[in-house]
């Protein structure tokens, strides 16, 4: 892929920002409206010297990919809604195995089959708690093309640096929409690798970490011998039942994650000095609020945006900031009121938030989020 500017796809820019990561591995199985990027890395990812297969079900594809990130492969999937839904299990043992890996939810209408080229944003809370336990999870969405490209990049980044699934919650719209855009160079943005051990095989505990850190990771077929399961283990990698030990695991399990939100969480935010009214938002629905905002202060009214780019860990801190401020908070999005629920968490009474929410198979217009704009104010 060169730099110059193009008309590039989004799940075109999902697969190529991936082998800039390094991704090197690809496992999956066709659906729509995702499978544009397993059909691009069944081409470009032996040109690079990697690896597709097309497995027999999408549970098959996600134990795959976590076979192949054991081996110190970068490794991704891609799927939809059904899909999504049959990847769950792989993924809570990726979590609880600490193995790095992404995975790509190009959503679309459901429940169910739903509607396969049908926009939505349906699978927020099935992103954060799709497996069964409690467990940490990073979460990302990108409302434009060239950043699906780089939010791809910190998908891998984020999954090596804390050994965690990443998942990247596309939707059909940034999937399959088209922009002119430059991709970076080589050497552009920053490409991170897992952290390998520095002692030796005999003195190597695959899961010794500090308090809020993953532990280093080595790889099969590199000499270390150690043992992986879906258990709960001590350091060892080996099962136990110990209700110390157990308690201890699942703490650091999140913390790695939430004592290092300040690393994770990203997002954007526009005039929320002087708003009255702020829009959040995420994904493609971002793009119609930016429109929809833009026309509102035309019309005088004083709006702002936050635009989550990170879902999972949910930007608390930015919303309590804004209902601590007294802003009016509306969340803007393409189901029933997921995202929503967790502003007014947040929110717990000190602002009033209202949805703008719409799931029938369309993008929400401008003029509908223009209008519960002036219906709120």
């Amino acid at each position: 892929m060169n730099s110059d500017a193009r008309l590039v796809q989004g799940n075109e820019a999902c697969a190529e920002g991936a082998i800039y990561a390094g991704m090197r591995f690809y496992a999956g199985y066709p659906i729509t409206p995702s499978t544009e990027i397993a059909e691009i890395l069944a081409k470009r990812l032996p040109q690079v010297g990697g690896k597709f297969i097309q497995m027999e079900d999408e549970i098959a594809g996600m134990a795959a990919v976590v076979g192949a990130s054991l081996t110190g492969v970068k490794s991704m999937t891609a799927t939809s809604g059904p899909g999504f839904s049959l990847k769950q299990e792989n993924i809570g043992y990726a979590c609880m195995a600490e193995v790095p890996c992404v995975v790509v939810n190009v959503q679309r209408l459901g429940p169910s089959t739903g509607v396969a080229t049908a926009p939505a944003q349906g699978d927020v809370m099935q992103a954060r708690w799709g497996t069964h336990g409690d467990h940490p999870i990073i979460v990302l969405s990108p409302s434009s093309v060239k950043e699906t490209f780089a939010l791809t990049v910190r998908a891998f980044n984020l999954a090596e640096q804390f050994r965690v699934p990443v998942i990247l919650l596309m939707d059909e719209v940034v999937g399959h929409m088209r922009e002119k855009v430059t991709l970076p160079a080589p050497g552009g943005l920053t490409v991170i690798d897992r952290c390998k051990p520095k002692v030796s095989r005999e003195d190597y505990y695959p899961y010794r970490a500090e308090e809020d850190k993953a532990p280093p990771m080595a790889c099969f077929g590199e000499g270390y011998r150690f043992h992986v399961t879906g258990l709960f283990h001590d350091e060892s990698g080996f099962a136990t039942e110990k209700p110390d030990i157990i308690e201890g695991q699942l703490r650091r399990l999140h913390n790695k994650i939430y004592r290092h939100l300040d690393e994770i969480i990203t997002y954007d935010s526009e005039r929320t000095e002087d708003a009255e009214l702020v829009v959040i938002s995420y994904g493609g629905t971002a793009r119609a609020v930016a429109r929809a905002v833009r026309l509102a202060r035309q019309d005088g009214y004083k709006i702002g945006t936050l635009r989550l780019q990170t879902l999972w860990p949910f930007p608390e801190k930015a919303v309590a900031e804004l209902a601590a401020a007294g802003k009016k908070l509306m969340v803007a999005e393409m189901n029933r009121g997921q995202l929503l629920l967790e502003v007014q968490r947040v929110a717990a009474g000190r602002s009033q938030v209202v949805g703008c929410l719409q799931a029938n198979g369309e993008l929400i217009r401008p003029e509908t989020i223009l209008n519960k704009i002036r219906e709120v104010l």
